[in-house]
């Protein structure tokens, strides 16, 4: 009851703050809707969509690596992995964009040649910035999600006689997806609020176009206060999607979990058997 009355008192001296503040609360539906401020939302989805989707592939890929028997790989997955965690976001966007100091231009020979400036504009180098070191994060989760896979399903997969291929596509990747969905839908609600960080390198997402027009009527809370209700939202879109698509995760796995025992079940393999209980692979064969 005590820690009740005190938070419910201090939530009352917020609104108390924020209702006689100096703010133009008119003013804030007007600069949501604002063509500027709907300019930004379009390009942090887009930055966003585009950030994530070079992350999970080159994430796959770095995770594949790291598990690789080759040391030399291994290594080089391990390296990246570890330089892209360390190194903050904001010095990585700030390196790309500055490329050019240390490569003047970019030359294929026989294909493309121009310079490096006009290449590494703004949108690329948000893209790499946040794109390759979320691609670090997205390795380790996907390396997570593989190895939380049970190691029965791949001794049974062996037994059905499947391939490699066909046991990481049919069995592997679709349990793993599971363990990997939440923790990437988490990243990608993230991606949504680290794309402000592009405002440095003059990316006009949705805080830089924010600050534009704050700069010109000096109405900052009103314009950032906007600013904050269009990413309330797109992170509440956002969430809903991932529950959903959780859901309809689950219920597959769920189902391609009753296949396998099914066919297990065909092969030989009992109940107890499926379950790891009365002996391994070995000893049926």
């Amino acid at each position: 009851m005590v820690g009740a009355v005190v938070l419910a008192a201090f939530l009352a001296w917020i609104g108390w703050t924020f209702a006689n503040g100096k703010i133009k609360w008119g003013n804030v539906p007007g600069y949501i809707f604002d063509d500027r401020v709907l300019e930004g939302v379009v390009a942090t989805l887009k930055m966003t969509i585009a950030s994530m989707a070079l992350a999970i592939v080159l994430g796959v890929i770095l995770a594949v690596m790291r598990g690789s028997t080759n040391p030399v790989i291994a290594f080089a997955s391990y390296t990246y992995i570890w330089v892209f965690r360390a190194v903050p976001t904001l010095v990585q966007l700030l390196l790309w964009f500055n490329l050019a100091l240390l490569i003047p231009e970019v030359n294929i020979p026989g294909i493309y040649t121009a310079p490096t400036n006009e290449v590494m504009s703004a949108f690329m180098a948000a893209l790499l910035g946040l794109g390759l070191s979320e691609a670090a994060y997205m390795a380790e989760i996907v390396r997570g999600g593989i190895g939380g896979v049970d190691k029965g399903q791949l001794e049974a997969a062996k037994t059905l006689g499947m391939t490699p291929g066909q046991t990481m596509r049919r069995i592997v990747l679709p349990q793993a997806v599971r363990l990997i969905l939440p923790p990437t839908g988490n990243e990608t609600i993230g991606m949504i609020k680290f794309t402000s960080l592009a405002f440095v390198i003059g990316y006009s997402e949705l805080l830089s176009q924010g600050k534009k027009i704050y700069q010109n009527n000096f109405e900052v809370l009103e314009v950032l206060f906007a600013c904050c209700v269009w990413y309330l939202f797109l992170v509440l879109v956002l969430s809903i999607g991932q529950r959903q698509l959780e859901r309809y995760v689950a219920q597959r796995s769920g189902h391609g979990a009753r296949v396998v025992v099914r066919r297990r079940r065909l092969a030989g393999w009992g109940d107890r058997d499926a379950a790891g209980t009365t002996g391994g692979a070995g000893e049926h064969r």
